[in-house]
C-alpha cells in the first residue's frame, strides 16, 4: 500500500451517497492521505456520475488536501492498482428497486427493499455482478481491500467469500452506527463510557450494551426504549413500531430496526399495503429524494453534503466505510461492526459463513469478536435466515430456479404457496435483464405468459 498516498476506488461512483463518502475522507486524511479517488459507473449512470464527481471534487477543493477525482465508465481503467475498492451500486437502478417492493405488495406479501421477496431478488442480481469485479480485482489489483457497502450487504459480502475465492472483504451497513450513536445519551453517556457487542447477520442482528467496568445496561437501555420518548436510532425508511416490551426484557438483547418487519408483520404489512394502495412505495419515495438531491449537486456553489441527505435512509455510511478503511490502513485495531467470516464468533452458525459482529479492524482485516450462543429464539430465528441466504447465494451463482423456490419458502415473509410462486415468477421476467443465470426458466416462464399484475412494474421493464 502506497504511504504517499491511497488510491480509492468507489464502484457505484454516481449514486446520492458519495458525497457522504466524500465528507468522511476529508474528515479523516490528516490520518490517511489519499492520492487519487476514481468513481466508477454505468452508461446509464453517466449523467449522475459527472453530476455528483463534479460535487465531490469541489468538496475535496474546499478541503483544501490536493486530492484528484477521477470519473469513468471503465471499471478496469480504474481498479488497476488500488489499494481500496469500495462497492455502493443498485443492479437494475431504483426501477428495480421499485419492481421488487411493489410485485409482492401487489399480491398482499411483504415488498421491501433487503427482505422478503425483494431481497432476494436483489441478492440475485447483484451476486454475479460482485463476482465480476472480484476477477478484475484479482488481475488488476490482487493487494486492494475489497469495502462492500452494496445491499443485501450480508449475502453479497459472503457470496465473495464463498465464491470468489476473495478474503479481503469486508461488509458494512449503518445501521449499527446508528444504534451506537443513538444509544449512549439515552443514559446520559457518552459512546466512549459504553462497549457494544453486536451479533447476527446484515439487517438481522441484535446487541448487548456494557458500561466501562463491564457492568451489563441492555435492561437500562431497554427501559428507555420501551419509555418510547427517545431516538433508537431507527433507519429512515422503516416504519418505527414499538417491540413487544415483555419480548425486549425476556431476550435482554435489543434487536435491529429491521426486525420489526419479522416480530410485527401484520402490522408492518399493513403500513406497506396502505402506500401501496396510494400508489407508492418506498422506492418511489426515494427516487423522488434523489431527484432532489441531484439537483442540488448541480449548484456550483456546493461544497458540502447536504442535509436533504439524510432523508435517503443511509445515515452514518461514510462512518462505517471510511473508518473501515482507515483502520485498516493504519492498523488501527478499531471495534467496528461488520460482516466478516464467523470464525466461532457465533457458535450457532458454520464457521465459514458469513455473520455481522462486532470486530476489530486492523490491517489483516477484520477479527470477529466472540459473543457465544444465542437463546432458543433468537437461534431459531438466526438459522433460518442463514439457511435461506445459503439457498439465495447458491441459487445465484447456479440459476437453479429448485433451490430459489426452496429460499422463497423458507423466507419467514414469504407466505409459502401458489401466490408465492407467481411472486417468484413475476420477478423472474420483470428482471430478465438482469438475470442471465435463469435464461431457460424466464423463457419458458414468458412462453406461459407470466407477466407481473402490478402496472407500474410492467410500465418500468
Amino acid at each position: 500500500m502506497n504511504k504517499q498516498g491511497v488510491k480509492i476506488v468507489t464502484i457505484g461512483g454516481g449514486s446520492s451517497y458519495t458525497p457522504e463518502l466524500m465528507e468522511g475522507f476529508i474528515k479523516r486524511y490528516e490520518k490517511m492521505p489519499i492520492r487519487e479517488i476514481w468513481l466508477v459507473d454505468i452508461e446509464e449512470g453517466k449523467e449522475k456520475l459527472e453530476i455528483v464527481g463534479k460535487m465531490a471534487q469541489r468538496m475535496w477543493d474546499a478541503s483544501g488536501y490536493d486530492v484528484k477525482v477521477y470519473l469513468t465508465l471503465d471499471r478496469r481503467e480504474a481498479l488497476k492498482d488500488a489499494d481500496f475498492v469500495t462497492t455502493q451500486f443498485r443492479v437494475g437502478r431504483l426501477n428495480a428497486r421499485i419492481r421488487d417492493e411493489r410485485i409482492p405488495l401487489s399480491y398482499g406479501m411483504m415488498g421491501q427493499e433487503t427482505n422478503g421477496a425483494g431481497g432476494i431478488f436483489k441478492a440475485l442480481r447483484t451476486i454475479p455482478v460482485i463476482l465480476s469485479i472480484v476477477e478484475d480485482m484479482k488481475e488488476l489489483c490482487p493487494n486492494a481491500w475489497l469495502i462492500n457497502f452494496t445491499n443485501p450487504s450480508g449475502m453479497v459480502t459472503e457470496s465473495v467469500l464463498r465464491y470468489g475465492g476473495w478474503e479481503k472483504i469486508i461488509g458494512l451497513c449503518n445501521v449499527p452506527v446508528g444504534l451506537m450513536l443513538k444509544e449512549p445519551p439515552m443514559l446520559n453517556l457518552t459512546q466512549d463510557d459504553v462497549v457494544f457487542k453486536f451479533a447476527g447477520l446484515n439487517h438481522f442482528h441484535w446487541h448487548k450494551v456494557f458500561d466501562r467496568n463491564g457492568n451489563d445496561i441492555t435492561r437500562d437501555i431497554i427501559d428507555k426504549i420501551v419509555e418510547g420518548k427517545v431516538d433508537t436510532g431507527t433507519p429512515a425508511n422503516i416504519k418505527e413500531l414499538p417491540i413487544y416490551r415483555e419480548q425486549l426484557y425476556q431476550m435482554n438483547m435489543i434487536p435491529c430496526g429491521y426486525h420489526r418487519y419479522y416480530y410485527r408483520y401484520q402490522e408492518m404489512l399493513a403500513d406497506l399495503l396502505k402506500n401501496y394502495e396510494n400508489n407508492q412505495c418506498r422506492g418511489q419515495v426515494v427516487k423522488q429524494v434523489e431527484a432532489e438531491l441531484f439537483e442540488l449537486y448541480k449548484n456550483p456553489d456546493l461544497k458540502e453534503k447536504p442535509e436533504q441527505l439524510s432523508k435517503r435512509g443511509g445515515a452514518h455510511y461514510s462512518d462505517a466505510a471510511c473508518e473501515t478503511i482507515v483502520s485498516i490502513y493504519t492498523n488501527g485495531n478499531t471495534h467496528l461492526v461488520v460482516t466478516t467470516r464467523n470464525n466461532g464468533a457465533l457458535p450457532d452458525l458454520p464457521a465459514d459463513c458469513a455473520v455481522e459482529v462486532s470486530a476489530f479492524i486492523g490491517a489483516a482485516g477484520a477479527r470477529a469478536i466472540a459473543f457465544g450462543p444465542l437463546q432458543p429464539a433468537q437461534r431459531g430465528w438466526l438459522q433460518v435466515m442463514k439457511n435461506m441466504e445459503l439457498c439465495v447465494e447458491e441459487a445465484a451463482v447456479t440459476g437453479d430456479y429448485g433451490l430459489l423456490l426452496q429460499a422463497f419458502i423458507l423466507n419467514p415473509l414469504i407466505p409459502s404457496g401458489d401466490d408465492a410462486r407467481r411472486v417468484m415468477d413475476e420477478l423472474l421476467v420483470a428482471h430478465e435483464k438482469y438475470l442471465p443465470q435463469f435464461a431457460d426458466k424466464i423463457q419458458e416462464l414468458k412462453e406461459k405468459g407470466v407477466m407481473p399484475k402490478d402496472p407500474v412494474a410492467r410500465k418500468l421493464m
